[in-house]
C-alpha cells in the first residue's frame, strides 16, 4: 500500500488547486469524534447502489487503497457517519489521521493522487464530469422519479438522451471517453448512465447509441465493477 496522506498541500492532486482542494474537501475530526478508536486504515461509509459511492469505490479499488467499507442504509444512518460529515451523505472517507473527505470526486482524486497504476488522472475531464453531475443528473432524477419531482418523465428522458449523444460522439472516436484507456472520467460518469439505462432497458437498447451501449456494457461486465458491487451486510457499531 502506498504511503499515507499528509496534511501538506503538496500531497493533493492538481497542483493549481491543491490548497483550495484540501480546504474544500477535508475537515479534521477531534480525538473524541474518532470514537476513541485508533484507525489503522481509512474507513469508507458507502451505500452499494449509490452512483457517487460506486465511483469512489472504483477509484479506491484501482488505486489499491486498502480501507474498511461500512455499508450504511440511508434511512438508518449511523451516528458515526453523521459525526464525520454532518451532511450525512455517502460516500464519506475517514482517514487514519482524522481527515474526512466527503465528496466522491475528491475521494477519487485523493486515492489516485497516491497511486494511479492505470493512469486514470490523465483522463480527468472536469467539464464533462460537471455536465454529468449537474444537468444530466437533474434530468435523470426527474425521469426516474417523476412522482417525487412532479415532473414529466418523457421530457426529461429526451433531454437526458440529448446529453448522451455527446458521449456517443466521444465514443465514436475511442473506446473510452478520453481515448483508448479507461479513466477517471469513465468511472465518474458510468454509474449515472447505468441508472438512466435501467429505468427502461428495452427503450434504452433501442436508441441509436451503439457507442454508449457498448461502453456501458463493457464497464458493467468488468472485473472492477464486479468487485465494487459485492453485497455487504449493513454496518453497525459493536
Amino acid at each position: 500500500m502506498p504511503s499515507g496522506p499528509t496534511r501538506s498541500a503538496s500531497a493533493t492532486p492538481n497542483g493549481t488547486a491543491r490548497r483550495s482542494w484540501r480546504r474544500r474537501a477535508a475537515r479534521h475530526i477531534s480525538a473524541r469524534a474518532l470514537w476513541s478508536t485508533r484507525l489503522t486504515e481509512p474507513i469508507l461509509y458507502s451505500f452499494r447502489r449509490c452512483p457517487y459511492a460506486m465511483r469512489a469505490r472504483m477509484a479506491l479499488t484501482v488505486s489499491e487503497t486498502v480501507c474498511e467499507i461500512r455499508e450504511v442504509r440511508l434511512r438508518d444512518k449511523p451516528a458515526e457517519l453523521i459525526a464525520a460529515s454532518p451532511k450525512a451523505t455517502v460516500p464519506v472517507l475517514v482517514l487514519p489521521d482524522g481527515w474526512v473527505i466527503d465528496e466522491s470526486l475528491d475521494i477519487m482524486r485523493w486515492a489516485l493522487g497516491r497511486n494511479d497504476p492505470e493512469g486514470w488522472l490523465a483522463g480527468d475531464d472536469a467539464a464533462l464530469i460537471h455536465a454529468n453531475d449537474g444537468p444530466f443528473k437533474h434530468h435523470l432524477d426527474r425521469y426516474k422519479y417523476p412522482d417525487r419531482h412532479a415532473s414529466d418523465p418523457a421530457e426529461h428522458r429526451a433531454l437526458g438522451l440529448a446529453m448522451l449523444e455527446r458521449l456517443e460522439a466521444r465514443l465514436a472516436a475511442g473506446a473510452y471517453l478520453c481515448g483508448e484507456q479507461r479513466s477517471l472520467t469513465d468511472a465518474a460518469i458510468m454509474p449515472f448512465v447505468r441508472q438512466f439505462a435501467a429505468v427502461d432497458r428495452d427503450w434504452f437498447a433501442a436508441q441509436p447509441l451503439p457507442g454508449v451501449q457498448r461502453w456501458l456494457a463493457g464497464q458493467i461486465a468488468s472485473d472492477l465493477f464486479a468487485a465494487v458491487m459485492v453485497q455487504r451486510p449493513q454496518w453497525r457499531p459493536i
